[in-house]
């Protein structure tokens, strides 16, 4: 079975981009539990305007989403090239 990888790519972006909003929503909702998540996402993309703020929403969502869209087209590229 081949994978397309633009659509594994596509979804894991959606999903890695809507666990970094969610994730920075329930920080600024002081769900506990949260602040080191954000925390870890703070080191991670603090450098490219991620922050605990609502601004830092949509910042981590769209750095998620181009995480997870690398790291998920890579896994299915990969995926297929063993798979012949």
């Amino acid at each position: 079975m081949k994978l397309n990888a633009l659509k594994f790519a596509l979804a894991g972006g959606i999903y890695l981009a809507a666990c970094a909003a969610a994730a920075t929503i329930a920080a600024l909702l002081k769900v506990p539990g949260f602040a080191e998540i954000t925390g870890l996402l703070s080191r991670i993309y603090g450098f490219y305007g991620y922050s605990v703020s609502w601004a830092g929403v949509l910042a981590g969502a769209f750095w998620g989403f181009v995480e997870g869209f690398v790291h998920i087209g890579i896994f299915a590229w990969l995926y297929n090239l063993l798979n012949k």
